[in-house]
């Protein structure tokens, strides 16, 4: 597999022959900072492998999400954790019980789980889940199918199909529902991948 970052396509080769030729979003290059941190966002060149083909990825989003996800809403940023409750009124407090993020009535002693599908905001606040709750996996977000060439780079479908063909991404290979799907498919664990 050869993946060109310039012409954001990707070439599926054996020996001569090119097996298939696809269009592909790439990383955007672009680099935030927010809350003391920074994250620049490319896909590595050089060398590596499928490691391991996935049908129906969940996406466990990294901390990066949520701090662009602040900057665009000019929220605080804060960690959840599962030990520490947060007070977000007078009778409620912002909890995780058994993998989930919810609110605990103090008064009742009753959790109301929140919805695993939205961020959670509290007071101008965004709260990252911990990373194992369930609040932390997005299904869908990354297609049907990925190829995973470690360190969390992946080459996966997508939600967004208008995104291929654009440098978009925040370091991941992204392509189309029929390319991804016949890579799956056609291209075994151990195959080599260029990306240059």
């Amino acid at each position: 597999v050869i993946v060109s970052l310039r012409e954001r396509r990707v070439l599926v080769m054996r020996d001569a022959d090119t097996l298939r030729v696809a269009k592909a979003a790439v990383a955007s290059g672009i680099t935030i900072n927010y809350a003391g941190k920074s994250w620049t966002f490319r896909t590595p060149r050089g060398r590596h492998a499928v490691l391991r083909k996935i049908d129906k990825p969940v996406w466990t989003p990294p901390d990066w999400l949520y701090a662009e996800t602040a900057m665009d809403y000019g929220l605080e940023l804060a960690r959840l954790r599962p030990d520490r409750p947060v007070r977000v009124n007078a009778r409620e407090l912002l909890v995780v019980r058994g993998g989930k993020v919810g609110l605990l009535d103090e008064s009742t002693r009753s959790f109301s789980p929140l919805p695993t599908d939205e961020h959670i905001v509290f007071n101008d606040t965004l709260y990252i889940p911990p990373y194992e709750a369930q609040n932390r996996k997005v299904e869908g977000e990354l297609g049907r199918y990925a190829l995973d060439l470690g360190d969390g780079y992946l080459i996966h479908g997508t939600s967004d199909p208008k995104s291929i063909g654009r440098a978009v991404t925040h370091g991941c290979i992204r392509l189309g529902d029929y390319d991804i799907a016949w890579m799956y498919q056609m291209v075994p664990k151990g195959t080599a991948v260029y990306i240059y």
